[in-house]
């Protein structure tokens, strides 16, 4: 099968890239190891959710029939007909999951006419960056071409909003972040802030809503690296909440922008800046929020990491033993934080030179970074004076020379970051559900292939908050006998990356971290499910 070329950075002013994306240069017999980022969550769970469809199961894209297209379609011809479309399009798969295109709840919005032979449908995906959405499209076309009675097909690309997995419990100002990335290294000087711009235009330039946000308020290097035509934040009078500024359509906020230079403060008081700047700004609807961390594993880094909920972390580092010493301190910060880490990005590896690749400060510190911590993916950056010169002019390199070789690696860490954060989302949102077709708690912790179930009385006995457990004491005040033993969860909701917030009968919200859960009792004779 042949790939659509897809032009590189389709709407953003410096378009033109005649050249194939990255996707056009995958072999054929390879593009189904892409994502299609393709993941579905029951609505009644999860209005909120950028990853809701229209299908009955809850856990990823599960079975489905003609119901899978949206109530509201409206078709010209017999149900037949309907029925031909939908079967064409279930030939299409989900790379990752073996899952088809009507089962996962993306056509949308068909129509048909059948005396014409014309059927028209959208395909909404979970996000408009989807690294195969050119492959989508294509085989749509191909498939219902090939039904006899189809003389013409319409097909539009859409993107569900942008909405976090558990907005409610976020400040205003994130409430419609789908997903929050950190570049962080833990060690200055090692390119990180690079890596974060040059990421977050890549993002961009596949289609999805980005934002910036600059955490170092000691040295902020954003202003530096990017040319906004407004150089200054401004303030709603009326909402009390900070605009943030654009440039080439990427939303950026940097205390370099609010007219104070670097900062000279103590820690607490930047904890403060750094969390007023990140939750009063009025960032809308993005996909991906880029955050570039400050160096270290201090104050402001858990601060950051305890107000917002990261979804993932991108790891910066160069080929010195010493570089690797510090990244290592920070990739178990993240561990500590259950923020996955999902790339390292081993910066000013290699230059070539007369037919030759030298490796001037050694090699090996990523790779050694990837094997130690069990992360998935490695991206090497070459020494070129011209990514040193564009972040020092104001340009991004990736905007610079989108079709550069710079370019061409920041696409694969994008694709990388789209597809590693669309399975994050998936296992957070289906880590701990609630079968109420055995009356049981089924439990899947991220990062992990083992599945158990917990009776959900011993979840609710199991509250170690002060509302059960005496703080002073120790002593346990919710008695055994206080719980029912039929009682059942009405809700059960994500908390980050390590726990879920589980509302019961009685009103009473029990935060249960997955650690938590793991220690329980669990149920050895699972029952058989019965008929709902």
């Amino acid at each position: 099968m042949q790939l659509l070329h897809a032009p590189c950075w389709p709407h953003l002013p410096f378009q033109g890239c005649k050249s194939p994306s990255i996707l056009a240069l995958v072999p054929p017999d390879r593009f189904l190891q892409l994502s299609a980022i393709n993941f579905s969550l029951h609505p009644s769970k999860l209005e909120k959710s950028i990853w809701v469809s229209h299908r009955p199961s809850i856990f990823g894209c599960g079975s489905t029939n003609a119901t899978s297209v949206e109530a509201g379609v409206s078709a010209v011809s017999t149900g037949t007909a309907e029925n031909d479309v939908l079967k064409a399009l279930s030939q299409i798969i989900d790379p990752d999951f073996g899952t088809d295109i009507v089962s996962c709840g993306f056509v949308k919005d068909m129509q048909i006419n059948e005396a014409l032979g014309e059927v028209s449908f959208r395909l909404e995906l979970t996000t408009p960056a989807c690294p195969i959405k050119d492959m989508f499209e294509q085989r749509a076309n191909e498939v219902v071409l090939a039904i006899p009675w189809v003389n013409k097909v319409n097909v539009t690309m859409s993107a569900q909003p942008a909405r976090p997995i558990f907005a409610e419990q976020l400040p205003e100002g994130l409430q419609k972040i789908s997903n929050i990335v950190a570049v962080s290294s833990c060690k200055g000087g090692v390119g990180k802030s690079t890596v974060a711009v040059n990421l977050a235009y890549t993002l961009a330039g596949m289609g999805a809503r980005v934002g910036i946000f600059d955490a170092d308020v000691y040295g902020p290097s954003l202003p530096t690296m990017v040319s906004p035509e407004n150089r200054l934040l401004e303030m709603n009078p009326e909402k009390r909440t900070i605009i943030p500024t654009e440039y080439l359509g990427v939303k950026l906020v940097s205390f370099g922008f609010s007219g104070q230079g670097r900062a000279i403060m103590r820690g607490p008081m930047v904890s403060g800046v750094i969390n007023q700047l990140l939750t009063t700004t009025e960032w809308g609807e993005l996909d991906y929020l880029v955050i570039d961390m400050p160096p270290g594993t201090g104050d402001i880094q858990l601060t950051l990491c305890q107000v917002v909920p990261l979804t993932a972390a991108v790891i910066v580092t160069t080929p010195q033993k010493l570089a690797f010493i510090d990244v290592a301190k920070g990739v178990r910060m993240f561990s500590k934080l259950k923020v996955p880490c999902i790339a390292v990005v081993e910066n000013m590896c290699h230059f070539d030179a007369d037919g030759k690749r030298y490796y001037p400060f050694g090699r090996g510190s990523g790779s050694q970074v990837v094997q130690q911590f069990g992360i998935p993916h490695l991206f090497d950056l070459p020494i070129r004076p011209t990514l040193s010169a564009s972040g020092d002019s104001g340009m991004p390199e990736v905007a610079a020379d989108p079709c550069g070789e710079v370019a061409n690696t920041f696409q694969d860490l994008g694709v990388c970051v789209v597809q590693q954060c669309a399975k994050i989302r998936q296992q957070v949102s289906t880590a701990v559900i609630y079968d109420k077709s055995i009356k049981a708690i089924k439990v899947k912790v991220p990062q992990s292939d083992e599945e158990f179930f917990l009776h959900p009385a011993t979840v609710r006995r199991n509250d170690r908050s002060a509302q059960s457990v005496d703080e002073w004491t120790g002593d346990q005040k919710l008695q055994y006998t206080d719980v029912p033993e039929d009682i059942e969860p009405e809700e059960i909701r994500p908390m980050g990356n390590y726990a879920v917030s589980i509302t019961w009968p009685d009103g009473f919200s029990q935060i249960a971290p997955y650690d938590q859960l793991q220690t329980m009792e669990r149920l050895v004779d699972v029952p058989q499910p019965t008929p709902v």
